[in-house]
């Protein structure tokens, strides 16, 4: 190809900052985000918190930047000399023409490949449906018995029995061992899960183990273990690593716990609510029976004071001086009445002196025998009278004696000095009574206040 040499047009001729912003352009529209693997050297932290490093291997070098928030969120410590994978968009800093990869994530070389993988069998694993959110079974909210496949020495199962044990389930936990790392792991998990199965009375299994890296939890991702999950007849909870880890056995669960804890805290959460309610049935027993009773109460009161006023020993009291008022009174008019006629036989006596003896003791005579025939005739009469009242007083005392209230059905009762109990505010428990019927006397004990 022949060169012109000749002198060209400016509006031709491109600027370096032109050339160069064409180039940025050139490359960061044609060159997608991608994984790059290398060696970190030359690393520098500035006190911005960005990092810079250069990525190279046997044949070539990259310069890359991590900026701050990006550096952040990375968990692998960087040095110089380590093995990663990062992923990054390719852009060109136009001060110095030099292009750079912006990194996003930096994962150790293994972390690389593991993650790949996941990623793999995640798309695999979900086209089949796996994780369908459809196949997702409820778990029971007051599960009584559940199975723990995990290593029985780890530290996760001490956490899920220590909060547990706070909050006070009263459940039964079947711990199934297994390895939860390492060669042979996921081949013990899932025997572990089809043991569970096995096991009478399990309404709930967890899955799980404690915090590690991604090499320590990928038994986890294995896909027998998703498998295994997913076929499981019994609900399952998924409980691996931190809450910033993600396995494939968390999507294939029924239901995913961020800790161990996390899934303690799940399975006991239902019965903590349960205690809730039944605390507030129990206070709203508490406050109901107190209103019925206190109402009770009220009613029982109210009964005994209209027993008070119906009982018949107040009313015999009131006969009794009822009839001693009459019979004094009866008794003073008689008195009366014979003081009367004594006065007139005397004023007859005196008048009677007055005359000669014959007359005067015939007069008399006369007199004297009529004086005591009306004498007697109307002592006779109020007599008659007299009695027949007390006649009708001692009926009517009769009907209302003790003897005949207790041929209407009361009773009397009397305490052991004989003496009769008209309210029950002086009795005691154990107190012997003895109570007075019709046809006989019969002794009881108080037993209820």
């Amino acid at each position: 190809m022949a060169l012109d040499l000749t002198t060209p047009h400016d509006d031709a001729i491109l600027s370096v900052g032109d050339f160069t912003r064409q180039v940025k352009e050139l490359l960061e529209s044609n060159l997608p985000p991608c994984w790059v693997r290398g060696e970190i050297s030359n690393l520098r932290r500035q006190q911005s918190g960005h990092v810079y490093f250069t990525l190279k291997d046997s044949r070539s070098q990259l310069s890359c930047v991590l900026f701050r928030g990006d550096a952040m969120r990375q968990r692998a410590e960087l040095r110089d000399g380590l093995q990663v994978v990062v992923y990054g968009q390719v852009s060109v800093y136009e001060p110095r023409g030099t292009h750079q990869l912006i990194c996003r994530v930096v994962m150790e070389d293994g972390a690389g490949r593991l993650q790949q993988e996941f990623e793999r069998l995640k798309q695999k694993l979900s086209a089949e449906g796996l994780f369908d959110a459809e196949r997702k079974r409820p778990l029971p909210s007051l599960p009584r018995a559940v199975g723990f496949v995990t290593s029985p020495t780890g530290a996760a199962i001490r956490d899920f029995l220590s909060i547990l044990a706070r909050r006070g389930w009263r459940g039964r936990i079947v711990v199934i061992p297994a390895q939860v790392q390492g060669n042979g792991a996921a081949e013990q998990i899932v025997a572990g899960i089809e043991a569970a199965q096995r096991v009478d009375g399990l309404d709930l299994l967890v899955v799980g183990r404690g915090g590690g890296s991604l090499e320590d939890l990928w038994c986890f991702n294995e896909e027998i273990v998703a498998r295994a999950v997913a076929a499981c007849s019994l609900p399952v909870i998924s409980a691996v690593g931190h809450e910033i880890d993600f396995t494939l056995s968390d999507f294939a669960a029924d239901k995913r716990a961020e800790t161990p804890s996390a899934a303690a805290e799940l399975i006991s959460s239902g019965y903590l609510e349960m205690l809730d309610r039944l605390d507030l049935a129990r206070d709203g027993l508490h406050e109901l029976a107190a209103r019925t009773l206190e109402r009770l109460g009220h009613r029982l009161d109210a009964a005994g004071s209209g027993l008070e006023r119906r009982h018949p020993q107040p009313r015999l009291e009131q006969a009794s001086l009822r009839l001693d008022d009459l019979n004094n009174r009866l008794r003073s008019g008689l008195r009366h009445i014979l003081s009367d006629r004594r006065s007139v036989l005397k004023d007859s006596i005196h008048k009677l002196a007055a005359y000669t003896p014959e007359s005067v003791l015939r007069v008399a005579g006369v007199e004297l025998k009529a004086a005591r025939e009306r004498t007697e005739r109307a002592s006779s009469v109020q007599l008659r009278q007299k009695r027949e009242y007390l006649k009708q007083l001692r009926t009517r005392l009769e009907n209302a004696s003790l003897k005949k209230a207790l041929d209407r059905g009361f009773a009397v009762a009397r305490d052991e000095r004989g003496e009769l109990v008209c309210a029950k505010s002086g009795l005691k428990p154990g107190q012997r009574l003895a109570l007075d019927f019709r046809d006989g006397e019969i002794l009881v004990r108080v037993e209820d206040m």
